[in-house]
């Protein structure tokens, strides 16, 4: 079984402007799969249906052995506690420490009033600290999220999912903002933690060599269709062109 599933699922957010169109898609279980494709194409919509942040119009996602856009409170809750999520801009609380941030991945399974009033057990707090260091920030716990560099701030967003014991991570654009040093390592570590930590990892990409050099598959859409799905060494630039038309990179 796939750990994540698509079956013919179509998604239009008006009536006649169709985003996503009869996309049938498997990722197993240890992947590293980028999603890349002209702007428009639909790839934040897919990704986003696979932690319920979208439910699609017609057909079924499948995450984790469960029909996820089926799920309801407390069921739904504990598959998307496994489902961790980066972005471009990090969402991050810029006034909080770094620390601070990490532990905002036990809000899924701890008492509302302890998140509101910021208690956490000492437990919880060896587990940020031991993720922060395991993202190479180390010592960086009590530094204000605002003193740090984009890349670090990323970090401490995959810092965050990892203390959310999440087994899949959905990537949107991870690295967008970074210069390509800063994006090399944080896809690096990405790599890193798929391999030693056997978590599978879904990502956008408008960056076709980055898709190419990270991933175990890249996945092609193209007007809401998957246009091509194979190994990074599959796409030549014949189907690059294809894809992008004249603005292929």
């Amino acid at each position: 079984m796939p750990i994540l599933a698509l079956k013919h699922v179509s998604q239009a957010y008006e009536k006649g402007h169709p985003i996503l169109q009869d996309v049938s898609l498997e990722i197993r279980q240890g992947e590293f799969v980028s999603i890349i494709g002209p702007s428009g194409a639909g790839k934040t919509t897919l990704l986003r249906l696979f932690n319920h942040m979208v439910t699609p119009s017609q057909g079924e996602v499948w995450a984790l052995d469960s029909r996820l856009d089926t799920l309801r409170g407390r069921e739904l809750r504990q598959k998307q506690q496994q489902i961790g999520m980066i972005f471009q801009d990090f969402c991050l609380v810029k006034e909080c420490t770094c620390l601070e941030n990490v532990l905002n991945g036990c809000l899924c399974r701890i008492p509302f009033w302890r998140a509101l009033t910021g208690r956490f057990s000492a437990e919880e707090i060896e587990t940020g600290e031991r993720a922060l260091a395991s993202v190479g920030l180390k010592g960086c716990g009590q530094t204000s999220v605002s003193d740090l560099s984009g890349g670090q701030k990323q970090r401490v967003a995959i810092a965050r999912t990892l203390v959310q014991n999440a087994s899949i991570l959905l990537a949107d654009e991870p690295v967008a903002s970074l210069d390509p040093l800063t994006a090399a390592k944080i896809l690096d570590l990405l790599k890193e933690l798929q391999q030693t930590k056997g978590l599978t990892i879904l990502m956008n990409s408008h960056n076709v060599e980055q898709a190419r050099t990270w991933s175990d598959r890249v996945v092609g859409l193209k007007a809401g269709q998957i246009f091509f799905d194979g190994k990074p060494g599959d796409w030549d630039e014949a189907r690059l062109k294809a894809l992008y038309g004249s603005d292929a990179p």
